[in-house]
């Protein structure tokens, strides 16, 4: 598939307090075929406190200098929303006005052919409702050795690089109205992505956590949708070093591989969740997220104190 340079999806990148990381993340970037002719708009999110505040302005005086690219947008908040809110805003902005997007935070080292496989998978598969997004990030995990396709249905969606339709970002329930009323045989079938989907939802509910990224997941379940994930990956994550939101350093060397460094012009192809070879791979990738026993206590643990006592 020829990539139309004319339409091409705009970037979204999310920024905080990481100077390094974002360098690394934006130079990456600039060096895709498809950087100097695509936009990008940048969201800054404001400290949360004072002592936030200096490492936040050097990214903004970073970003204000950013060349490269089509052109570069940035919106400064004058409040601090959260990764969450952030991430639900921005993208609602961009894809408003363009209808579709890509979209990465600031820890992401991308493949040079990120942003061409990001958008002749977004032509590809415009029309294909049962698609509610594309992954830029693939799991390490065993394929089969005699998988013959360079992409795969996963029913997890992807927060590290990632692109959507405005028509599939609608339809997501921010407020998961129907939490409550989940049953037995839907929290099975939403953790087939990992186990430990629900309690995450449980945990956002509750909140104790803040993310977009389990709500976004959750509104593919309700769709009855998937994501697109590649074999390999364009995507690897810098910031898995205690420096951000949702980043322990002690899960890094599960996360570790290699980049795809040279892209495959028939890459895209028809997919079905329910095929044996697909349905193989998702549960390699089920039992790459599932819960390790310390963290499945971990969780159950705060569960039962906020059922209990509302911390």
């Amino acid at each position: 598939m020829k990539t139309n340079e004319s339409n091409l999806a705009p970037i979204v990148i999310f920024v905080y307090n990481r100077l390094e990381h974002t360098k690394k993340t934006i130079s990456a970037l600039q060096k895709n075929e498809l950087a100097s002719d695509s936009d990008v708009y940048i969201f800054s999110d404001a400290a949360k406190n004072n002592d936030k505040k200096s490492a936040v302005t050097d990214v903004r005086n970073y970003i204000k200098s950013i060349s490269g690219f089509k052109n570069v947008t940035f919106f400064l908040a004058e409040k601090n929303k959260g990764l969450a809110n952030s991430v639900i805003d921005g993208v609602t902005q961009i894809i408003n006005q363009h209808g579709k997007v890509i979209v990465l935070e600031d820890d992401l080292i991308t493949s040079p052919y990120f942003l061409r496989f990001m958008n002749e998978s977004l032509e590809y598969y415009k029309d294909c409702s049962k698609v509610f997004s594309i992954a830029g990030y693939a799991p390490p995990v065993d394929i089969p050795k005699d998988f013959n396709k360079h992409i795969y249905p996963s029913y997890r969606s992807c927060s590290w690089g990632w692109s959507t339709w405005q028509d599939r970002w609608e339809k997501a329930d921010w407020g998961v109205s129907d939490f409550k009323d989940i049953s037995k045989k839907e929290k099975e079938l939403l953790n087939r992505g990992g186990n430990d989907l629900y309690d995450m939802l449980s945990l956002q509910m509750r909140d104790i956590v803040d993310s977009w990224a389990i709500r976004w997941t959750y509104s593919h379940y309700k769709n009855n949708a998937f994501t697109v994930t590649p074999v390999q990956s364009y995507v690897k994550n810098i910031g898995i070093d205690s420096s951000g939101t949702h980043c322990k350093k002690s899960y890094a060397s599960k996360y570790e591989l290699d980049l795809v460094q040279e892209y495959k012009a028939d890459c895209l192809s028809e997919i079905y969740p329910e095929k044996d070879e697909n349905i193989q791979i998702q549960k390699r990738v089920k039992k790459f997220y599932d819960y390790t026993l310390v963290r499945f206590t971990k969780v159950k643990l705060r569960l039962l104190i906020n059922k209990f006592f509302k911390i």
